[in-house]
Order: C-alpha cells, then sequence, then structure tokens
C-alpha cells in the first residue's frame, strides 16, 4: 500500500539527502521509487520500511555515480544544497544534517556514504546493508569503519549554543561588510576554510581558500559582495543558524559557519549558485 510509502517518507528523505547532497536529487530518488514500490505486490513485502530503504539505497547510489560525473564539470567548490530545518521549513527530519558533515561525506564513495548513513543515523544492522549493498557483512563492516574514521578526522567536534552561533555570524557579516580586518582576524580561526559555490555564476574562488591570512585578505577585498543592500535573515539551515542574504526581490546567498573548541570560524560556506536556492522563500 502508498500507506507504507508516506509513513516513512520524511525518513527515507533525510537518507537520500544525506547520500546526495541535494534536496532535488533527493526529490528525484524519491519519486523514482514511489513509482517502482506501486509495481510491488506488497503481499510478498514482509518489512515495508526495510524494503523501501533499500530501494531508495540502491537508487542513490546510481543517482551518486551519475552525479559525480556532472561534477566533474561543476565550476568551483561544490557545496550541498541548504535545507531549511528550523521552524520555516515544513519539513520534519528525523535527524539535523549538518552542513559539515555533507562536506565531508562527499569524499566518500557511494557504498562507504550509504553504509554510513544506514548504520549511524538510521540503526541497519551491517548484515542488512551487506545485502542491500550485495558484499559480505565483514566488508561491509569494513566500509562503514573506513567512512566513520574517515568523518571523525575531519568533521568538527564542538556545537556552541544556537544563540552564540547566531551572535557570531552576526559578527562575522559586520566584518566583512565593513572589511574589518582586525574583527576578521578575531573571529576566524589560524586554519580556517572558505568555500563559496557559484557554479561560475559569481566571481569566487575556483578552489577552497585556506588560513586566516588568506581568508580574511580576501573576504577584505571584496567587500563589494557583502552589500547593505542585503538583507540577512537568519535561519536554521541543515541544522545549523545561518543567515539567509536577500536583495529586495530574491535570495542571493545563504551562508554557513562551522565554529571550533575556542569559537573561532572554522569553515565559511558561501552558496550562491541560484539553482541551490530556489526552495529558500
Amino acid at each position: 500500500m502508498s500507506v507504507d510509502f508516506e509513513q516513512h517518507r520524511t525518513e527515507l528523505f533525510a537518507a537520500a539527502y544525506r547520500m546526495l547532497g541535494s534536496r532535488a536529487d533527493a526529490d528525484d530518488v524519491l519519486q523514482e521509487a514511489w513509482l517502482r514500490w506501486q509495481r510491488v505486490d506488497h503481499d510478498t513485502v514482509d518489512q515495508p520500511r526495510a524494503y523501501l530503504f533499500r530501494l531508495v539505497s540502491r537508487l542513490a547510489i546510481d543517482q551518486l555515480r551519475k552525479v559525480r560525473a556532472r561534477r566533474e564539470t561543476y565550476i568551483g567548490p561544490w557545496l550541498p544544497e541548504p535545507l531549511l530545518t528550523g521552524p520555516d521549513s515544513d519539513l520534519e527530519l528525523a535527524e539535523s544534517v549538518s552542513m559539515a558533515l555533507l562536506v565531508v561525506l562527499e569524499s566518500l564513495d557511494p557504498a562507504e556514504r550509504v553504509a554510513f548513513v544506514l548504520h549511524e543515523a538510521f540503526g541497519f544492522e551491517h548484515a542488512e546493508i551487506a545485502d542491500l549493498l550485495g558484499r559480505t557483512e565483514r566488508a561491509t563492516r569494513q566500509l562503514a569503519y573506513r567512512a566513520r574514521k574517515h568523518l571523525e578526522s575531519r568533521r568538527p567536534r564542538h556545537r556552541t549554543t544556537p544563540d552564540e552561533h547566531r551572535a557570531l555570524t552576526e559578527h562575522f557579516l559586520s566584518a566583512a561588510t565593513n572589511g574589518d580586518l582586525t574583527l576578521l582576524t578575531q573571529l576566524l580561526a589560524p586554519d580556517v576554510i572558505f568555500r563559496a559555490d557559484a557554479n561560475g555564476t559569481s566571481e569566487t574562488p575556483r578552489e577552497p581558500l585556506h588560513g586566516l591570512t588568506t581568508v580574511s585578505g580576501y573576504l577584505c577585498s571584496i567587500t563589494w559582495a557583502w552589500s547593505p543592500t542585503l538583507t540577512p535573515r537568519f535561519a536554521e539551515i541543515n541544522g545549523t543558524p545561518s543567515a539567509i542574504l536577500q536583495t529586495a526581490d530574491s535570495t542571493w546567498a545563504v551562508l554557513s559557519l562551522d565554529l571550533n573548541a575556542d569559537n573561532r570560524i572554522q569553515a565559511i560556506h558561501l552558496i550562491l549558485n541560484p539553482a541551490k536556492l530556489t526552495h529558500i522563500p
């Protein structure tokens, strides 16, 4: 019955989005999964949730391979499509998905990504994942272990309170808008990373920028970009307090910051690609 699909739609979307990092691709996978579910004899399915996760995961792996080929021609850094997860959103995710986590997940191969997401986020046993991937249970454990170790070495381990995060975002925007190098050097971590995702629609660095001196210097050189005509609206994006930068009639960018244990900015994610902002109201 389609009711089984609707009962699990939210977590199926959450899984597909984690695997793909794109709302549009996740929606496509869910649509295809729904169509295939309609053609199944549901009386033969003992565990609809497991069956649907298997279906979505296999479709996501196929989509990942297509997407990765597409991203080889992407201009500049690629960032996940931002997803509203707070009260402004009509979507209730099973669990918030941080931009930082999705950026690191992007570095995994498709099988590692699926194994990690299904085991760590949705509680599937390695034997179930092995069946889905067509591998042995031991091989699947190794996939999940490698993925977890890789993520632990790269993802931020510190979370501030929402109020602290918003305050630091406001300070950053003020410093960037005014070209305040002194304040920027106080806010940024020594090993800060700046990524701007525009896919060629804006003049942005084609590679991530690294280091306090390089990043702060670049931000001060583009004070025109942080125009006073932009209005920041604060919202929860991917589970993190972020800023939606708006012009009079459209969304210009989404800004999301990762913070380290010293409450300094570890990573700056600036999403300017209009194709990724269409669903931001």
